[in-house]
């Protein structure tokens, strides 16, 4: 079994209880949703603090990121 890969990430925004996701870079691409309740409980922070975070995850199938921390 591999290691997963590390990516750097930040949180744009909040819109209900969903976190908006870009990739921690100059021109990130598209962004991804993740449920913000989840990323908040694994940070040890309210969903509120969340935007403007920086933070790290793991990349699992089909780029799913999981395992989230502070950057």
């Amino acid at each position: 079994m591999t290691d997963p890969e590390t990516a750097r990430v930040r949180v744009l925004l909040l819109f209900g209880d969903r976190a908006e996701i870009v990739a921690d870079a100059p021109d990130p691409i598209e962004p991804v949703w993740y449920p913000a309740g989840e990323i908040a409980a694994a940070v040890g922070v309210s969903p509120a603090e969340l935007p403007g975070m920086r933070l790290l995850a793991d990349v699992g199938p089909r780029d799913r990121l999981s395992g989230w921390r502070r950057a």
